[in-house]
């Protein structure tokens, strides 16, 4: 055999071995934290007791994934700045320190977020601010500065992680203005979440020609609030209109879900949403092929990794023991004494010395006529003896201020019947529900077996009144008189108090409920606090000192005779035995 042909014979055979070679593959891990709500460590500052979850077991199942695998993407898809103690304290009392929230997501060495609802509602000062300290970018295409039209935060941003080009878009409800008063996020607009997913899409696929494309949205996969203008929840929809993406991460209905959908091109698109407080993370782990030169996705798992037991990273915990430690200070301090235990759960079934707390001290405050007010709690319990600062984030568990606004006495009782529409059932016998409940939401975070929020379930304080479960939706509120011995009277026009999300539309009891268009909302408006509703509560305190807070019983189920059975039956369900 000559050189010429042991040459061809070696060209020939490296051929065969190249041709059957195994393309070159490649894992990726997605990651994705949402709706955090301030529970960074494993410990409840409200409660003062241990927690499960919380970025401290996140941090450790993190790291062990980027020792031992390589190739991790760490997202988070906003509510970030409210929820906790800490995140109060750090938000609008210890303003001179970097946000607690940004040093936190600085250290797990986070690649991308998205702006969440409740991040807005801090307010231009401390979301601003939050912003300028992360060391990563800030998402939200749709959240768009009115005055140029450009987005106001970057639309997307580009990771590579072993070779292979990642596209992240972020994009937040776009319900905002249903919520939150326009002073909190002035200068600012938030566009359709389809719209913009399209117009992205296209751009990103145009000018980035990325691998693999994933949506970040603080936003539901499907229902909320719906009107002409946008969706409160559309994560769904996106993944089955727009085509493009490969996995949609979402969060903000505090809702577990891994799955997938096939968009109008017939592809596949990967569903995750992790819910709430750092219990769980969703995982998106990718396989990649490079065929001729392109990166082309063999097959993407989904999973919820739930963290609660996980073991917590103690360097993370060491590196901010001082904050914490500070924290602690703060929430312990006594501002009051109480003379017996209260809890918010006697709330959902009449008058209670938890919620009366509330109506009591907006009535004090604003000096209205009435005063309107919803659980903010399911389940909490404030002890006898001391109160302390820690106590006001169980009263209350959201920063909204307090307003004043005008309403007719019809609108009133519009607005409580479509609050107990939504909280109790209409009984047809004695053996039935008292209250509107769901098997389907029993693991639900916010609705925890109830059917709708209970956030919404209205009561009001300075009217006497009955609540006639026997009757059909619209009719089961009867105004008896004002609880000082006036007729009450639905053409007259009366103050009522209110918290910012009911009068900025939160719930759409005044604007579905009491028939009054959103745009008139803040024309109803007349007074407005300068701080959040806690603030004021902890003063209240500190000036009574001894409170010994019994239900105003100015309103009350009916028939007594039905009710008080069927609520025993349904207290059952809901905490267990009494």
């Amino acid at each position: 055999m000559n050189k010429f042909s042991i040459s061809l014979l070696l060209f020939l055979s490296c051929g065969i071995f190249f041709s059957m070679a195994k393309p070159k593959t490649v894992k990726i891990h997605i990651i994705e934290t949402s709706d955090v709500h301030g529970c960074f460590f494993p410990y409840n500052f409200t409660t003062m007791k241990a927690q499960a979850g919380s970025l401290a077991r996140v941090s450790g199942y993190v790291n062990s994934l980027r020792k031992t695998e390589g190739n991790v993407v760490l997202l988070d898809n906003g509510d970030i700045l409210q929820g906790q103690p800490l995140s109060y304290y750090s938000n609008f009392v210890d303003t001179a320190e970097v946000n607690i929230a940004a040093q936190v997501c600085n250290y797990l060495k986070y690649d991308a977020q998205t702006i969440g609802n409740h991040d807005v509602e801090t307010g231009h000062k401390v979301f601003d601010a939050w912003h300028a300290a992360l060391n990563f970018p800030l998402l939200g295409a749709n959240v768009i500065n009115a005055q140029t039209g450009e987005p106001y935060l970057k639309p997307y941003t580009i990771i590579n992680r072993g070779g292979v080009k990642i596209a992240v878009l972020g994009m937040l409800t776009p319900a905002i203005p249903n919520w939150l008063s326009e002073d909190l996020w002035s200068g600012l607009r938030f566009d359709d979440m389809i719209v913009t997913a399209k117009k992205w899409i296209s751009y990103i696929k145009a000018n980035e020609h990325p691998d693999i494309i994933i949506g970040l949205f603080h936003s539901g996969k499907d229902g909320g609030i719906i009107t002409d203008k946008y969706g409160e929840n559309e994560s769904l929809q996106v993944a089955q209109e727009v085509p493009g993406f490969d996995i949609i991460l979402f969060g903000h209905d505090h809702t577990r879900f891994s799955g997938s959908v096939v968009n109008r091109e017939g592809k596949k698109v990967v569903l995750l949403d992790p819910a709430n407080n750092a219990m769980s993370i969703a995982q998106a782990d990718i396989e990649l092929a490079k065929i001729k030169g392109k990166w082309c996705v063999k097959n993407i798992d989904g999973k919820l990794v739930d963290v609660r037991d996980l073991p917590t990273d103690e360097d993370y915990l060491a590196h901010f023991k001082s904050f914490t430690d500070e924290i602690s200070r703060y929430v312990d301090r006594q501002i009051g004494t109480l003379a017996h235990d209260i809890y918010s759960k006697d709330g959902f079934f009449g008058p209670s010395a938890f919620n009366d707390l509330i109506h009591n001290l907006q009535l004090d405050l604003t000096h209205a006529d009435i005063s309107i007010s919803a659980p903010l709690q399911f389940n909490s319990k404030l002890c006898q003896g001391p109160i302390r600062v820690a106590d006001m984030f169980n009263l209350c568990r959201f920063e909204n201020q307090l307003y004043v606004m005008r309403l007719t006495g019809k609108e009133i009782r519009k607005h409580l019947e479509m609050s107990y529409d939504q909280w109790v059932n209409t009984m047809h016998s004695p053996s039935d529900h008292l209250l509107l409940l769901s098997s389907s939401t029993v693991g639900d975070q916010q609705r925890l077996g109830f059917k709708n929020f209970t956030f919404n379930f209205d009561s009001a304080s300075g009217i006497d009144y009955t609540v006639d479960v026997t009757q059909p939706d619209g009719q089961k509120v009867h105004i008896l008189r004002m609880s000082d011995g006036q007729p009450f009277d639905e053409n007259k026009w009366y103050k009522v108090a209110v918290n910012s999300y009911r009068a900025n539309g939160g719930g759409e009891l005044l604007t579905r409920g009491a028939g009054i268009p959103h745009d008139s909302l803040q024309s109803r408006i007349i007074w407005k606090s300068q701080y959040d509703l806690r603030h004021y509560l902890i003063q209240w305190i500190e000036r009574l000192h001894d409170l010994d807070p019994q239900p105003n019983n100015n309103w009350k189920f009916v028939p007594e005779e039905w009710v008080e059975e069927a609520g025993k039956r349904d207290y059952k369900l809901l905490f267990g035995e009494k």
